[in-house]
């Protein structure tokens, strides 16, 4: 039998994935691991395993440092000075344009395909680092010998800006059976979830929606609240008398899809997304979706399957909010809608595949 290309993965930090780009790139290994030996870079941040085989893969995990805000740019980094100086594969998949500047140890060795997340939407807690993201753009993600993007905004971009032509792989989907899904014990609530609860998710514009309309049900918000601690603290004066329950981070995909599947609505205010994976888990169990009227959200779903407000505008999410709770079946019309688009269009089979042909030419 002859060998399996040997590809090492980074940017995806830990496995089992729990959050964004960790997640898609987890579903490509998963796709393609009977075709390629892969070899994953994390950090004990973003997983409770050590170094060693973990379900058919090897991962290689770093330990955290201590400074939250350093802890990413060190993952990078030591996961691309390993791979240069002690790995031996035949295909790097860098995930993350932050990640690019990494290319300059990778480059003399290794073949690369980047694939973006996001590039252009730059959160608050970040934006003292923006020089940086632009730099990556600019200098190094050109660098790649292919460049991927999940969204339609980030392929524009990249050919508007640097004349880059990226190639478009989007997120995508599995069919999930509910029935096997872990009971929960809440019921009749709305949902909001977000690996990291930052005001650029907009849980403070939802909560003042929800006052404003006297929502006498139950909000669950999933995610972690230890993002920024003073926005957490806000986000409890807020609440005020509303029935909100923190849950914290969800880390197991089977509970978070619970939740969704059994929720009323799920409503999501983000100001800036690429291609939001907690808006296809939405749609993968046919929960109904009120969400942000924003390019990213827009670029993958229409109004004949999700109902959008204007972002930011509390007035507006509270009147959709309202019109959604008063309409739930027109609501479940739609989340059937777009479920049926996305497992055709965003499936994780097909998307892998596109990743082998790409993984195979850079091999060759």
């Amino acid at each position: 039998m002859p060998r399996k290309p040997k590809v090492a993965v980074i940017g995806i930090k830990g496995l089992p994935s729990f959050v964004g780009a960790g997640t898609a790139g987890e579903h490509i290994i998963n796709n393609l691991k009977n075709d390629f030996d892969f070899y994953v870079y994390s950090i004990s941040s973003h997983t409770h395993l050590k170094s060693g085989p973990y379900n058919g893969v090897y991962q290689k995990v770093f330990k955290k440092l201590p400074f939250l805000k350093l802890n990413g740019f060190w993952y990078y980094l030591i996961s691309a000075l390993h791979a240069r100086f002690k790995g031996n594969y035949d295909v790097i998949h860098l995930h993350n344009s932050f990640a690019a500047f990494s290319l300059l140890f990778l480059k003399p060795k290794y073949r690369v395909v980047l694939t973006t997340h996001g590039s252009f939407n730059i959160v608050d807690k970040w934006k003292k680092f923006e020089w940086f993201w632009n730099a990556n753009n600019k200098f190094y993600v050109k660098k790649a010998d292919r460049l991927c993007c999940v969204s339609k905004f980030e392929k524009r971009k990249y050919k508007d800006l640097f004349k880059l032509d990226a190639q478009l792989i989007p997120n995508g989907i599995d069919p999930v059976n509910a029935a096997l899904l872990p009971s929960i014990d809440h019921k009749d609530y709305i949902f909001f979830a977000a690996g990291r609860i930052i005001r650029s998710k907009g849980l403070h514009d939802l909560i003042q929606a929800l006052r404003q309309i006297d929502y006498k049900g139950h909000l669950l918000v999933a995610g972690d609240m230890n993002q920024i601690k003073d926005y957490s603290e806000e986000l409890y004066q807020l609440k005020g008398d509303l029935n909100v329950t923190f849950l914290g981070m969800i880390k197991e995909k089977e509970k978070l899809l619970s939740y969704l599947s059994k929720a009323t609505l799920f409503i999501y205010p983000s100001y800036v997304e690429a291609m939001s994976m907690m808006l296809m888990e939405a749609v993968t169990v046919n929960c109904p979706v009120v969400c942000s009227d924003i390019i990213g959200n827009k670029d993958i779903l229409n109004e004949d399957e999700v109902l959008f407000f204007k972002v930011r505008d509390v007035n507006d999410i509270a009147n959709k909010v309202s019109w959604a709770l008063s309409n739930i079946e027109e609501m479940k019309k739609k989340a059937n809608k777009a479920k049926e688009r996305f497992l055709k269009e965003y499936n994780w089979d097909n998307i892998a595949e596109e990743y082998k042909s790409i993984y195979n030419q850079l091999n060759r």
